[in-house]
């Protein structure tokens, strides 16, 4: 973290989680009350922005695949332009805003404009979409790792450079982000590269959101499903050893708290 320096204003990149506004830290609450403008992605809208006080302008910057969307040198001045008015600024960012946020592009903008800035960490749409499905990320023995990986590259499609015999290692639970489009080309490759049709998946779809989808199925299945369906709804995808084939684990599911 950076320290203000008078008489240009502020930027916090403040992590909004994956929708639900009961996950975000108190210091992002916070800041968002705090601040006299919100630059917000559509993903991190909604009942998040009522944390906004009644004084800050909010500014949608989002950026949708297949949508129209704001170019991040856009989003780049605004920041910067806000901040140089002397403004306590919040750029606003679904999950956390280090995983597959672009963050670093707007870091560098600040940077080079003297900007001080601070980066507030908040939950990843992995960690809600497993604890929405009622299991761990990790196992122990079986899955020693967790892997983050992006299912798109800058043209929408499946990345070039994919390291398969990282992808297709069968002790690891991996997480797909932006992958809906590319799953079915990912799945056959990690089948050529050995990984069984028949590890498990999970898809979430709309996670921390009322209308959240969870789909417990398999990698085949999954990418078959994927082939037919049409992107409508942000998802995420995670595959590996995943806890819900344990067997002691089918007697329950998550649900609501007694107090809610």
């Amino acid at each position: 973290m950076t320290q203000p320096s008078s008489p240009k204003g502020f930027v916090s990149l403040v992590s909004a989680g994956p929708g639900d506004p009961e996950l975000l830290t108190l210091k992002a609450a916070r800041r968002l009350a705090q601040a006299d403008v919100v630059l917000f992605d559509d993903l991190a809208s909604g009942p998040v922005l009522d944390h906004a006080g009644p004084q800050a302008e909010l500014v949608s910057v989002g950026k949708r695949a297949g949508r129209p969307s704001a170019r991040q040198d856009h989003v780049n001045a605004l920041l910067v332009s806000h901040a140089q008015a002397g403004r306590r600024v919040v750029r606003l960012k679904s999950g956390d805003a280090g995983i597959f946020g672009r963050l670093e592009e707007e870091l560098v903008a600040l940077a080079g404009a003297g900007i001080a800035f601070e980066i507030i960490p908040g939950v990843t749409s992995a960690s809600a979409a497993a604890a929405a499905a009622g299991i761990p990320l990790t196992r122990r023995l079986t899955s020693r790792r967790v892997q983050f990986v992006t299912g798109a590259d800058v043209t929408g499609e499946l990345p070039h450079d994919v390291n398969w015999a990282a992808l297709a290692d069968p002790a690891v639970t991996t997480v797909v982000f932006m992958g809906q489009r590319s799953f079915p080309r990912l799945a056959e490759g990690l089948k050529a590269h050995g990984l069984s049709d028949d590890t498990p998946a999970l898809f979430a779809e709309a996670v921390g959101h009322p209308h959240q989808r969870l789909v417990r199925t398999t990698v085949s299945k999954l990418a078959a499903m994927m082939a037919q369906a049409k992107v409508v709804q942000p998802g995420i995808i995670l595959y590996g050893p995943l806890a819900f084939d344990t067997p002691e684990l089918h007697g329950g599911s998550p649900g609501a708290a007694p107090d809610s």
